[in-house]
């Protein structure tokens, strides 16, 4: 069973760090300015609107101010400025140890999809898949994806849905919500990282990425077995797909059917989730259902 980590009350404190790439100090008070609004206290760490190469700043910097964070008892969730890069040179050096007797929601996407799958594969400890500070902007601030990561730090139950698509697969699946950004999970596969998939409902997003590369990951976590007893597929954008001189031949949906198609699960395709402004708040390690028909397709919080 994961361990659910409490939900937030008006005036907790959320802490905010870059523990991967950096981000511009003015982005990040705005965004800890909407969050105040929800009635929280925000404390901004020292590696907001800092810079080191492509890192918000040193390993050792960023990883004592991570460490600090997860083991401050006051600090009850810890919402991340922005992805990139940089989580993984952290993931072997943090100690978990307070962090598994009182856990807190720790709440990004993409890079720190690492810092998920970890937690939840070692420790059992569920963590949200949400927008960072760098989604929280003056164009987004009352948006219903902005808002879905408030209503997610209440412990508010959900339900999302998405369009049809020509490739879903109907169906209906039950069970634990895991996943994230696709070449974190890949690059993941074959470590002590790496989640157990059997039974569960996978997710994938993606951005930048080659084609053909995409196709490589797909086959990577098929012949890992992530792929095999899965109780559900969820893949949500793949944005700003790249092709070599020759085009791949697929897009990037495509390029995934063909890899899932000889499985019977139901798949949802396009669902409002990764790089991009329609980015829901998911509970990782929370189960859920998912339901695909001819209408569409819905993922909520199981009861």
């Amino acid at each position: 069973m994961m361990k659910i980590p409490p939900y937030l009350k008006k005036g907790d404190l959320i802490g905010i760090t870059c523990s991967s790439s950096k981000m511009e100090l003015a982005a990040a008070e705005y965004a800890a300015g909407v969050i105040s609004s929800w009635g929280y206290q925000v404390h901004l760490g020292i590696t907001v609107g800092t810079s080191f190469h492509n890192f918000s700043a040193p390993d050792e910097l960023r990883l004592e101010e991570l460490q600090s964070m997860l083991d401050d008892p006051e600090i009850k969730a810890i919402v991340f400025g922005r992805g990139g890069y940089g989580m993984i040179c952290l993931l072997d050096k943090l100690d978990f140890t307070r962090f598994r007797k009182h856990p807190k929601w720790l709440c990004g996407y993409s890079d720190i999809t690492t810092l998920h799958t970890h937690v939840q594969h070692r420790y059992g400890i569920a963590t949200l898949h949400s927008l960072m500070c760098s989604g929280i902007t003056e164009a987004t601030a009352e948006n219903v994806y902005v808002d879905s990561l408030h209503q997610a730090l209440r412990g508010k139950a959900y339900k999302y849905a998405a369009a049809p698509h020509e490739l879903n697969r109907p169906g209906e699946a039950s069970g634990v919500l895991v996943g994230g950004n696709l070449s974190l999970l890949a690059n993941l596969s074959g470590t002590r990282s790496q989640i157990d998939t059997k039974g569960k409902i996978l997710l994938l997003e993606d951005i930048s990425e080659y084609r053909y590369n995409v196709d490589r990951m797909m086959y990577n976590l098929k012949r890992a077995g992530w792929l095999d007893k899965l109780a559900g597929l969820v893949v949500g954008a793949f944005v700003d797909g790249k092709e070599t001189t020759t085009p791949f031949g697929q897009n990037e949906f495509e390029i995934i059917q063909n890899i899932v198609k000889d499985y019977k699960y139901p798949v949802c395709y396009d669902f409002p989730s990764g790089h991009q402004v329609e980015n829901y708040a998911l509970r990782l390690g929370v189960k859920h259902q998912l339901k695909v028909g001819a209408k569409g397709s819905t993922l909520y919080t199981a009861k």
